[in-house]
């Protein structure tokens, strides 16, 4: 039986999406991390589908590789084990056609039969499933599984589909932040090395008498000399002048 369930007319559960919003909303202002987002949005998903036995979330990596990044028990995450070795399921599916896929009875479907048969043992009977996406693309998916037929229904979908749009731009955004976060400590980084170069080379300036061209040739000697990079090179050279004060 489907857990058809919701705001009359049957619309989607808007008042348990829309607190499923605020509170993802108060994690990417809190900015917290891809992974943490991934728990936020599985424990969600079991919450708000209530048929749901497990939820999980694929990703798809930078190398367009897949992996079950967040999972609530471990059926989910050998469900979705079996989808990547065997390259067929309901989650691979929904990734590739950008839709959203349900399996009623996984004893039944003539879809993806390898997988079906493989995950028939295990107690899994009904999927559902919605990919994660933005106007960049598609992130991954994000599926709950049932231990009964029929498990999820019309509404379950729009629901999971609805919620998937949320949370691929939390994680779109959370993403950015860490890439722009990552970009930022390596800008960091760059002014840090070359004003380490700068003040070795005033250093050489002063202590040989030559000019800044002949002072950051002989820091690019030192460099090679020890197979090390010029900033490197350049901390060492000012370590000893550092010690001294």
């Amino acid at each position: 039986m489907s857990s058809e369930q919701g705001a009359p007319g049957g619309l989607p559960l808007d008042g348990e999406l829309a607190a499923v919003a605020a509170r993802m909303s108060g994690l990417l202002l809190s900015r917290e991390s891809v992974d943490s987002v991934l728990e936020l949005i599985v424990s969600l998903a079991g919450a708000t589908i209530t048929a749901a036995a497990g939820a999980g979330v694929t990703l798809i990596d930078a190398d367009g590789g897949f992996a079950t990044t967040s999972a609530s028990s471990p059926l989910v995450r050998e469900a979705d084990t079996l989808q990547y070795e065997l390259g067929e399921g309901p989650c691979m599916a929904a990734l590739a056609e950008c839709s959203p896929q349900r399996i009623d009875d996984v004893t039944a479907e003539r879809r993806w039969t390898r997988w079906c048969a493989a995950v028939a043992g295990s107690g899994l009977r009904s999927v559902l499933t919605a990919p994660m996406t933005t106007e960049d693309g598609c992130h991954g998916a994000i599926k709950v599984y049932a231990t009964a037929p029929g498990a999820f229904g019309p509404t379950d979908e729009r629901t999971l589909a609805t919620f998937a749009g949320r949370a691929a731009v939390l994680v779109a955004n959370t993403r950015a932040y860490e890439r722009a976060s990552r970009f930022s400590e390596q800008f960091k980084q760059t002014l840090r090395e070359r004003d380490l170069i700068a003040l070795a080379k005033g250093f050489l300036m002063g202590r040989d008498g030559v000019d800044e061209e002949t002072a950051f040739d002989r820091l690019l000697s030192l460099a090679r000399a020890g197979g090390r990079g010029t900033a490197e090179a350049a901390a060492d050279l000012l370590a000893p002048a550092s010690s001294d004060r």
